[in-house]
């Protein structure tokens, strides 16, 4: 019986740290050597392989990979036919979406997009970039950028339109935000012919059930305590517990056990508050998913 294998395109570069956490996190390790393409991984139905995001969802459409991780900024760019199967959360520094930015020099006399008729424009993201000065109404020359777009304004550039999470980059080089062209987030992509394929479809349905529970539990604990039955309901109002709490008896009748998931950065308040409450025998332990 011919083995079966799951092709995936793993994201090098800024993603990659992210994309390799969270997959292990989920069960899927990854080893990956400094100066390999393709890492070695415990599941046996799986084969990774890493390349730039920016390509993979060309990739992902012609079926050299099943599935892949890339931005929507990328799937766009590329104009690549590919499912979407999972939005995920999280970027190269933080769980928060990527921003594409129109930005200028802090001196430069632009104030709008339309200010840039007739400017130069430098870009990774051509396509994207003179899409959106299309819908501006704007004639201005949009140069591909192979790096180092922000130290290419003012001196050979008027404006550049650059990725940013949190624009502290753009600051530093001495550029301010002009507009906000495309808001990005990593997504899990699959190419069409695997997605009707039973077993591929269901291997990937199952991945993804995982990386969102690894995603969800990122920054998350579990707190589990016992408390007398008469503190019990004073404990329990000032729970900031995702649902309600989970609470059974113990073998003592007068006491109940509690466990909640709460955000890890809050349980340096709430704890002190908990055992005042009543709560005894506190236990703090990490965890690796969450699956509603």
């Amino acid at each position: 019986m011919e083995k079966k294998i799951l092709k995936m395109g793993l994201p090098k570069g800024s993603l990659q740290d992210a994309t390799l956490k969270y997959l292990a996190k989920a069960g899927f390790k990854f080893s990956v050597n400094t100066r390999a393409y393709f890492p070695s991984t415990d599941d046996e139905e799986l084969e990774g392989i890493l390349i730039r995001a920016q390509e993979i969802a060309k990739y992902v459409e012609d079926g050299v990979f099943d599935v892949g991780f890339t931005g929507k900024d990328w799937i766009l760019e590329t104009d690549s036919d590919v499912v979407e199967v999972a939005d995920l959360l999280y970027a190269k520094q933080s769980p928060r979406p990527v921003k594409w930015v129109l930005a200028v020099p802090t001196e430069s006399a632009v104030q709008k997009p339309e200010d840039l008729k007739g400017k130069r424009i430098a870009t990774e993201v051509v396509n994207l970039t003179k899409k959106y000065l299309k819908e501006k109404g704007v004639d201005a020359h949009v140069e591909f950028s192979w790096g180092a777009t922000e130290v290419k304004a003012p001196l050979l550039v008027d404006a550049i339109v650059e990725v940013t999470e949190t624009g502290s980059s753009l600051r530093a080089n001495g550029l301010r935000i002009v507009d906000t062209i495309l808001v990005s987030t990593t997504r899990f992509i699959a190419n069409k012919t695997s997605w009707k394929d039973p077993w591929k479809r269901e291997k990937i349905e199952n991945i993804v059930t995982l990386l969102n529970g690894a995603i969800r539990a990122e920054g998350k604990v579990g707190l589990k305590m016992n408390v007398a039955k008469v503190d019990l309901e004073k404990l329990v109002k000032m729970l900031p517990a995702m649902k309600n709490p989970t609470i059974s008896p113990l073998y003592d009748s007068e006491w109940m056990a509690v466990e909640i998931i709460v955000d890890e950065r809050t349980v340096r308040e709430l704890i002190p508050k908990l055992k005042k409450s009543g709560a005894r025998d506190i236990i703090e332990y990490p965890l690796n998913k969450v699956i509603p």
